[in-house]
């Protein structure tokens, strides 16, 4: 067992009590059934298999389960409580002071059955690095799709609703008989071509005398996962096929990525906030500055660019100010991250007021449309209406926070009427272009939403007559 948790080929599967863990398949059946546990949970029960009998410390735990991250004791006291309601009382032990054990007897499980491989179950991406503070949504989110059928994630462009929702689907991995799909309708020319690819994954093949391809009749009798990620591209074709999937494939959950609500019976709306970042004082070290997810996520990018780098105390300030100038949005630390070696961190600082121009450079081999900020946002932006597009830009003027009632006097200032404004400003603050306190009732533009319009604005007028 001394190398359960590292080498999945030294023992495929263990068992104990009525439990067996198919170790490479990272599958957890109870009395032959797969049983629903989170990616972390199981990563941690893991470990425990691997020193069953023995004593498991708290930082030894951390450091197996989370390699990448710094992560407060919470997120270890969550998953195991996840454990213990999953298994039942008695098999882990807390010893205060010294850590978990793994108190009952584990042994290879030779003849247990597996999962025929050839058997597709999934076409997700392989996930190539981890996933920085978002370790409380994901422990949510995995109880909510056991319960819920329709769950969607909102929230603006960059903050990371595909990001959530591929490791939220990942950590279901083995809960589902029929496995996890992804459609993805921000590839291809259409959302019947980005369908087309799909069925395709699956071994199937679309029946054009069928509504939607068949794929709802295909799903009949299947138990999966399906995530649909970037409905705001297509939202009439999305819609169609949740009503279509809820009504005739009652084994299907579906896990959504948009930029507003679909507003459908049955759906649970999930908001996707951006990383916490640093208060605006300077009481804290640089410890307490990386418990922020924005911070982590910066300084993990950073060393993939430059693997000397490190936070020192007198880089705090510079680091909170970029932080907090990104708004906290993964998508634009990532790039700024990504110029480390061309800037520094205080020429990063100051290229930041310019506005988009340094986080033009992204990963290769990222989407298009996540190569840069400005390519995210033109791909969001030209999704509103004309209306919605010109009440938007009218609203950079007002600076970054405004009341209803602001908007509404600013936009008759140049024209438009208050009926138009008003409903405009909703449907923005619904799709996620406008950020709303829902305490203060006031409206605010992210920096980034704003560098964008000030940018159009410049060249529009700079353009030649």
């Amino acid at each position: 067992m001394g190398t359960l948790a590292r080498d999945s080929t030294a023992v495929e599967a263990v068992r104990f009590d009525r439990f067996i863990v198919h170790i490479g398949q990272r599958l957890l059946l109870a009395d032959g059934q797969p049983l629903r546990l989170g990616g972390r949970a199981l990563d941690i029960l893991l470990v425990l298999l691997e020193h069953a009998g023995n004593v498991v410390d708290k930082h030894t735990l951390l450091a197996r389960v989370w390699p990448d991250s710094v992560v407060e004791d919470i997120n270890l006291r969550v998953h195991i409580a996840a454990l213990r309601r999953a298994l039942g009382e008695g098999f882990i032990i807390n010893l205060p002071g010294q850590g978990y054990r793994f108190a009952a007897p584990v042994l290879p499980a030779e003849h247990a059955a597996v999962l025929a491989p050839d058997v597709p179950t999934g076409n997700l991406p392989t996930r190539l690095s981890g996933i920085v503070g978002r370790d409380e949504e994901l422990a949510n989110l995995a109880p909510l799709l056991a319960r819920r059928r329709l769950v969607t994630l909102t929230g603006p462009v960059g903050v990371g609703k595909t990001r959530l929702a591929l490791a939220a689907a990942q950590e279901q991995g083995g809960h589902w008989r029929d496995g996890v799909w992804l459609l993805d309708f921000a590839r291809g020319q259409c959302a019947d071509e980005a369908l087309a690819g799909l069925l395709q994954d699956m071994g199937l093949q679309a029946n054009p005398g069928c509504t939607l391809g068949g794929l709802p009749a295909f799903l009949q009798q299947r138990r999966l996962l399906l995530v649909l990620d970037h409905c705001e591209a297509c939202p009439g074709f999305s819609r169609r096929l949740v009503e279509a999937m809820l009504a005739l494939a009652p084994g299907v959950s579906l896990l959504l990525t948009c930029r507003e609500a679909l507003r459908m019976r049955g759906e649970t709306v999930v908001p996707v906030a951006p990383l916490a970042v640093p208060p605006g004082d300077d009481a804290c070290s640089v410890e307490q500055f990386m418990n922020y997810a924005a911070v982590r996520l910066f300084v993990g990018c950073a060393r993939a660019r430059q693997a000397d780098f490190q936070l020192r105390p007198q880089d705090l300030k510079t680091v909170r100010d970029i932080c907090r100038q990104l708004d906290g949005l993964p998508l634009a630390l990532e790039l700024a991250a990504a110029q480390i070696e061309v800037f520094a961190l205080v020429g990063l600082r100051a290229q930041l007021s310019e506005g988009l121009q340094v986080l033009n450079r992204g990963r290769r081999t990222a989407e298009a449309r996540h190569q840069s900020l400005k390519a995210a946002l033109d791909w969001s932006f030209q999704r509103l209406g004309s209306e919605e597009q010109h009440v938007l830009r009218c609203l950079a003027a007002l600076g970054r926070g405004f009341s209803l009632e602001q908007a509404v006097h600013h936009g008759s200032r140049v024209g438009l009427g208050p009926l138009v404004t008003a409903r405009a400003v909703q449907r923005l603050a619904a799709s996620s272009m406008l950020a709303l306190d829902p305490e203060s009732a006031r409206y605010r533009l992210l920096n980034s939403t704003r560098w964008y319009l000030e940018d159009a604005a410049a060249s529009y007028h700079s353009a030649p007559a």
